[in-house]
């Protein structure tokens, strides 16, 4: 037998064999990567499902915020008569700070624009408290006070509570 007669039959033999080797090869690292894929996946819908009642939970207290630093809530939750004027815009800024600070961590679970949005509707029911305070004569009492805040209210429609009550309905409806 030649060299070259045993170099063909070790080919026969090898080529074959590494063909073989080759597709096991590649069929079984595809077969990994969707393994890995698929795992990816399911991980991910265990994590959302585990996050979604978290996050609806902070709709929910966001939702509440809005509508307890509502002008006409505040109000009603604040009602003294023989106090006076400044007594109760100081309450009122007093109630809205707790009442953000008290929701602080909801930023977590939401998304950064819908969180500006609670921001900008604080600061804008804060603006509105104190530019109402600023055209109310010095010696206005608590009643003149609320009475120009419900005035200045009626003038301008829509509050910015009302805006960020409608983002984060928004925001829920994308996100189910």
């Amino acid at each position: 037998m030649k060299v070259w007669e045993v170099i063909l039959d070790i080919l026969q033999a090898t080529i074959p064999a590494l063909i073989v080797f080759l597709t096991v090869y590649f069929l079984f690292k595809e077969f990994l990567k969707n393994q890995r894929q698929i795992f990816l996946i399911q991980d991910r819908k265990e994590a959302r499902s585990e996050v979604l009642p978290l996050r609806m939970q902070a709709y929910e207290r966001l939702a509440l915020f809005c509508e307890r630093i509502k002008v006409p809530n505040l109000v009603l939750r604040l009602e003294a008569n023989s106090v006076a004027a400044t007594d109760m815009r100081m309450a009122m800024l007093i109630t809205i700070q707790q009442e953000f600070e008290h929701n602080l961590s909801q930023q977590v679970y939401v998304s950064k624009d819908l969180w500006k949005v609670i921001e900008a509707a604080r600061n804008n029911t804060i603006a509105f408290v104190n530019a109402t305070f600023e055209n109310a004569a010095e010696e206005a009492t608590a009643s003149d006070f609320r009475f120009a805040l419900f005035n200045n209210l009626e003038k301008m429609g829509e509050q910015p509570m009302d805006t960020a009550l409608l983002a984060i309905k928004k925001e829920i409806g994308n996100i189910l």
